[in-house]
C-alpha cells in the first residue's frame, strides 16, 4: 500500500538574483512511509485568502476597487486565485524539499498585484492548493496515482517581503497598462507642453482635477 504524501509551505522569499519578479516558496514533502518516490509532477494553485487579516482605513483605501466600501466586505471579500506553479519534484524516501518558484507581476491592474500594494504592514494571506501525479516506485512496474485534493496549507508572507521584490526590481517605480490610444495621447500631451515625461504629464493632468486624490502612501494633492 502507498504512503499518504503531504505538503507544507516552509518559507516564502524574494529570489535575489533572477532577471524578473519572482518569490521563492520553499516546499516541505513527506510520505507516511519508508517506500520510495520515483518523482512528483507537483502543482500548485496559489490564492489570496484576505478574510484572515484585518486592515487599516488606509489599506482599506486601496482596497476600494476589489471589495467596494468595508461596510460591504462581507458580500464582497472572496478568496481569489493570485497564480499558477509548477516543479518537478527528484525522487526521495521519507521526506525532501523542493523550490516553487512564483512568478510575480507589478502590473496594478492584475487583482492580486492590487492587493499586494495596498497593504502596507503585517503579512499577506495565501493558501496554497496541491495537486499533481506522484510516480512510486515499485518493485517491478512504476505506480502512478494522484496528489490528493485534500492537499494544502496556508503560509503567511510579510508584507515586506514582497516590498523588497518590488523594490529590487521596480526601484522607485511601478507600471499601469495603458491602451495604444491612451498611450499617444499622452505623448502628444507630455510634447504639446514640454513635459519632460509620461510621468510628468500624468502628474499634471492629476493635479488639474478639482477632487483631491488621497495616495497610497497616505499623502494627499489638491488641484489649485
Amino acid at each position: 500500500m502507498t504512503a499518504d504524501v503531504t505538503f507544507q509551505v516552509l518559507d516564502v522569499t524574494p529570489e535575489r538574483y533572477a532577471v524578473t519578479p519572482i518569490l521563492a516558496a520553499e516546499i516541505g514533502i513527506t510520505t507516511g512511509g519508508e517506500e520510495p518516490i520515483q518523482a512528483i509532477a507537483l502543482r500548485c494553485q496559489v490564492r489570496i485568502d484576505p478574510f484572515r487579516r484585518s486592515y487599516t482605513d488606509e489599506e482599506a483605501a486601496g482596497l476600494l476597487d476589489l471589495f467596494g466600501p468595508r461596510e460591504r466586505w462581507a458580500a464582497t471579500q472572496r478568496n481569489f486565485l493570485r497564480l499558477h506553479a509548477a516543479a518537478m519534484v527528484p525522487g526521495f524516501v521519507g521526506a525532501t524539499e523542493v523550490t516553487l518558484p512564483l512568478a510575480c507581476t507589478y502590473d496594478v491592474e492584475v487583482a492580486g498585484a492590487k492587493y499586494f500594494h495596498a497593504l502596507r504592514d503585517g503579512a499577506i494571506p495565501l493558501q496554497f492548493l496541491f495537486s499533481g501525479t506522484i510516480f512510486d516506485a515499485g518493485q517491478q512496474t512504476l505506480c502512478v496515482r494522484q496528489v490528493s485534493w485534500e492537499c494544502e496549507d496556508f503560509f503567511e508572507m510579510p508584507v515586506a517581503e514582497w516590498r523588497d521584490l518590488v523594490g529590487q526590481h521596480y526601484p522607485d517605480s511601478g507600471w499601469v497598462r495603458l491602451s495604444h490610444e491612451t498611450i499617444a495621447e499622452l505623448s502628444a500631451f507630455k510634447s504639446a507642453r514640454g513635459l519632460l515625461s509620461v510621468d510628468e504629464a500624468v502628474g499634471t493632468l492629476l493635479a488639474a482635477t478639482s477632487e483631491p486624490i488621497t495616495c497610497s502612501n497616505g499623502s494627499s494633492r489638491e488641484a489649485p
